[in-house]
């Protein structure tokens, strides 16, 4: 399959759709910050930041390879000091376009090696895990298959709910592909394509399984174990699987954070990253409403969500995963 370069797949997505958000003024002196983070995370951890350096920051909110579309149609005309991402392919595939700085060692040294691309380009700084939910009435966990890639045999027929429109799903398509290649990712798409609902948001998802539309949804954890700290509401008859073993359904997905090589404020940017992947800004990730992983070692999430240690997630190089792959592999099999 011919892979498209990221300008050919994603800078047709509308720039002018995303001038709303991203033509704001903003004050020179601002570190500007192109985000696809959660925007009620960075809303949570900015402040803090600024107050202890006194640096003023402008966020400017999109979607994951919407920015990386607009990084890419700017160029060197980007206001952008530090792009974030909700997942680690739209990084990957600006850093594949020239578009980042390498990062100081004492910003990515906080950061083990496998969560961060050898360049130091840019470093991950959250993560998430790839998860199955389960209704505990239709099923048993006993019943769940042994491997994501089984949902897409014939015996998971319209039992298997998911969103692949969202960057998290095909976020956990490129964990598929860099895993077990082409050939078998395409196979599996097709199967669950054949077997599926689709349904628009990994909430969505979260909501049937919980209301017995579906009997199993693939999400990330973070979905469930937040609706639990709240009131369980579209979570109290559902459970979650973790596959464990290196195995696909096991993927964990890296937020990742850069300088842009043209940063206006290239020291305040290396700052700001420092800090999202230091002590303090990772406690902070801890102990904010996300429950995502804290990718510092130094760092831990309390229970009741599961451990990182315990994930054993497959091994996949952070700057290998190709979101252009994946939006053309997906394209062809009729999901987007």
């Amino acid at each position: 399959m011919a892979v498209k370069p990221l300008s050919a797949v994603v800078v047709s997505v509308s720039v002018a759709l995303l001038g709303a958000t991203l033509t704001s003024c903003s004050s020179d002196d601002a570190l500007v910050v192109y985000n696809a983070q959660h925007e009620q995370l960075m809303e949570e951890l900015v402040p803090a930041f600024e107050k202890e350096t006194g640096i003023d920051v402008e966020l400017r909110n999109g979607k994951d390879l919407e920015l990386a579309a607009q990084l890419v149609a700017e160029g060197k005309k980007s206001p952008a000091d530090v792009f974030l991402t909700e997942n680690s392919p739209a990084m990957a595939a600006v850093e594949r376009e020239g578009l980042l700085a390498k990062l100081p060692e004492d910003v990515t040294a906080p950061i083990p090696e496998q969560y961060r691309p050898t360049s130091n380009a840019w470093t991950g700084f959250v993560a998430r895990s790839t998860v199955l939910v389960y209704n505990t009435d239709q099923i048993t966990e006993a019943e769940l298959p042994a491997s994501m890639l089984d949902l897409a045999k014939p015996e998971w027929k319209g039992k298997v709910s998911f969103s692949p429109t969202g960057a998290d799903f095909q976020a956990i398509v490129a964990g598929v592909l860099a895993t077990q290649g082409e050939e078998a990712t395409r196979t599996w798409l097709e199967g669950l394509k054949a077997n599926g609902t689709v349904y628009d948001g990994n909430n969505v998802v979260l909501e049937s399984v919980n209301a017995g539309e579906s009997p199993v949804g693939i999400i990330y954890h973070y979905y469930w174990y937040r609706d639990q700290a709240e009131a369980g509401e579209v979570s109290d008859n559902s459970k979650l699987h973790f596959f464990g073993n290196q195995d696909p359904g096991a993927f964990v997905s890296v937020s990742g954070a850069g300088v842009l090589a043209n940063a206006k404020h290239k020291s305040d940017a290396e700052k700001f990253v420092g800090y999202l992947t230091g002590k303090t800004g990772q406690q902070g990730l801890a102990d904010s409403y996300a429950l995502e992983y804290p990718l510092n070692p130094e760092v831990q999430l309390d229970p009741p969500v599961k451990k990182f240690s315990e994930l054993a997630p497959p091994a996949v190089a952070v700057s290998d995963l190709d979101s252009a792959a994946v939006v053309d592999m997906m394209t062809e099999v009729g999901f987007l």
